[in-house]
């Protein structure tokens, strides 16, 4: 990274996001390269092709074989680490401390265990969310002496890449991370004779669990090389299991297709539902399964629901930006819904990368003094990335460009490309235990409708998904009031009318602690719920499901701001799903009941033509 990069982000950094998002700027942004570049006349003796070309499509090559992750990133975080570790004789001395002491007490554990035998009480407790080693086989000689040491060598290595003097935090952050992936590899719950759950179903079967697993992988691998979807996710087709709400296509453009759903009871409330997905996404996580589906939820209860369908956007559609999804999507969606309803105001939400469009379009709507949002839901959606979570592992300049060379090649960034980032913020749940599960202990997987979704992958146009990774990840433009539309900044704080916001308390693409800087805000009263659940099921989340529980309270406009570790001790804990509470509230911000509005010109039954593509 350069020194003025580096002084960029440390700038950034430093900055308060309550104070910077009040304060609009020029932005001086980097533009990516749209297109091959052209060749140069001095390029013929080389090829036929410029030097740029060429170090973009190798570029792209390695990509693929790095599932996206830089590899110059990686190693000037480790070059950082290495060098500033080298120099610190006193870390050195402090880490050689630990390690003794670490050896000590687990000699101490080993005579413990010999004298009293499971008995005796661990010298490490894994984390909370660690639970590999639950299974009471686990405390019996010898995995006992395995998953301790093996839980010391990882905490000791949390020690080494931590806190070293002089370490920029983000390479601290990958270092650590990286560290902690490499150990996961060698967890001996990952081997057969060193896990004493499989050890156990191999005898007891007579290893017919290993036989499953064996034919398990091969189908598995048969159909990732094949392109196909995981087992099972075949009974979950679009308008036939999934998506099944009654409604109508009630308007289409290049880039999306709006939905209008059928009504439920004889009286509706007066103001739509307008509902913008994230693109990263097909729509129907909202409408999965009947019993599973937000929208026939609110449509059951009186609402007009209309619901954005992106296109899965191909090679063609290289150039579009973010702000033709801001234009053609959130903007084309308001314009028709206020054609059909007119002088009715529309109450919008918007799930993920849907609720951090919709943001922004709110905010330009009222620099510009449009008036027809009445209210804003935020589903699990960042407005400041600033504390963005274990996804800002990924993001910094050398990433952002090696992933621009990737999609700079293809025209579009595919969801599978980014799986194995995703997955390694989650190693031990999305990759190791599946491991386990499915190969070594040999069970059968049991699909569900949000499982086949999530293998329902869309894609993202190069230069919208560049504009957004430099713009608002990397810069932080929206919440700096740099983002600009139509030429001009906007500022979030020019937003009034009320907002709920949704957070999930093990959200790793949108913590809740980023999620909840919307309550910033000083202008307009702004609602925060805690979920329980992660990105997808705690979204997901109807009525009736155990375990389920939420904490919910609003800051009114002009209100001191909460940090979020103090708003969370404050705030009670509710049992049940969060639905209720947020459909209470949008039922007060949507008008008296009337008779059902008319359908426009049908083009076609939902779920439409764009969930259909692949």
């Amino acid at each position: 990274m350069t020194a003025a990069a580096q002084k960029q982000r440390g700038a950034r950094k430093a900055t308060p996001s309550r104070a910077v998002a009040l304060r609009p700027s020029l932005p001086a942004t980097r533009s990516p390269q749209l297109s091959p570049p052209p060749v140069q006349e001095h390029d013929l003796l080389w090829g036929s092709v410029s030097g740029d070309t060429i170090d973009r499509q190798v570029h792209a090559t390695l990509a693929r074989l790095t599932f996206g992750i830089s590899p110059a990133s990686l190693y000037e975080a480790y070059t950082d680490w290495a060098v500033h570790l080298a120099m610190s004789p006193g870390k050195q001395a402090h880490l050689m401390q630990k390690a003794v002491r670490k050896a000590l007490r687990f000699a101490n554990y080993a005579q413990g265990c010999a004298r009293e035998g499971a008995k005796a009480p661990n010298c490490i407790e894994p984390l909370a969310q660690d639970k590999r080693f639950d299974a009471p086989a686990w405390q019996q000689f010898p995995f006992n002496l395995l998953q301790q040491s093996f839980l010391l060598t990882q905490q000791w290595w949390h020690n080494a890449t931590t806190e070293v003097p002089g370490v920029s935090q983000h390479h601290e952050d990958m270092v650590s991370f990286a560290a902690r992936q490499l150990l996961d590899i060698f967890s001996p719950a990952n081997f057969i004779a060193t896990n004493p759950e499989v050890l156990q179903a191999t005898a007891q079967e007579g290893g017919a669990n290993l036989q499953r697993g064996a034919e398990q992988f091969l189908a598995d691998w048969e159909r990732l090389i094949a392109g196909k979807p995981p087992v099972g996710a075949e009974r979950f087709v679009p308008g036939e299991s999934v998506a099944v709400t009654p409604g109508e296509v009630v308007y289409r453009n290049e880039l999306i297709e709006l939905i209008q759903y059928k009504p439920q009871s004889p009286k509706v409330f007066a103001d739509p539902v307008l509902i913008v997905p994230a693109w990263i996404m097909k729509y129907y996580i909202l409408d999965l399964s009947p019993e599973n589906s937000l929208v026939r939820y609110l449509v059951e209860r009186g609402h007009t629901v209309f619901m954005i369908s992106w296109k899965n956007p191909e090679s063609s559609d290289r150039d579009r930006s973010y702000d033709d999804y801001r234009r053609l999507g959130v903007m084309a969606a308001i314009d028709h819904i206020s054609a059909a309803m007119p002088k009715r105001p529309i109450n919008a939400a918007g799930y993920c990368l849907g609720g951090t469009l919709l943001a922004t379009a709110a905010a330009a709507m009222a620099r510009d003094n449009d008036t027809r949002l009445k209210s804003i839901t935020l589903l699990a959606a960042q407005v400041d990335f600033t504390q963005a979570g274990e996804l800002t592992l990924f993001i910094d300049d050398s990433q952002v460009c090696f992933l621009e060379d990737m999609m700079w090649e293809q025209g579009y960034l595919d969801t599978k490309q980014m799986a194995g980032a995703f997955q390694l913020l989650r190693s031990n749940d999305l990759i190791w235990s599946q491991v386990l599960r499915l190969y070594l202990l040999g069970q059968k997987p049991q699909m569900t409708d949000l499982m086949a979704w999530n293998a329902d992958s869309t894609r993202m146009p190069y230069r919208m998904h560049s504009e957004y990774l430099r713009g608002l990840f990397l810069n932080n433009n929206l919440a700096r009031g740099q983002h600009m539309v139509d030429g001009r900044p906007i500022n979030l704080a020019d937003i009034r009318v009320p907002i709920f916001a949704i957070g999930t308390e093990r959200d790793h693409v949108a913590p809740w602690t980023s999620v909840h800087k919307i309550t910033f805000h000083p202008a307009t009263d702004v609602t925060f719920l805690l979920a329980s659940g992660g990105h997808n099921a705690g979204i997901v989340s109807p009525p009736g499901k155990d375990g389920r529980h939420y904490r919910v309270s609003t800051k009114a406009a002009g209100e001191r701001y909460q940090d979020p570790e103090t708003w969370f001790t404050a705030t009670p804990e509710h049992e049940g799903s969060w639905w209720p509470q947020w459909q209470h509230w949008l039922a007060q911000h949507s008008g008296a009941k009337v008779t059902p509005p008319e359908f426009g010109v049908s083009l076609g039954a939902a779920p439409g033509r764009f969930v259909q593509q692949r």
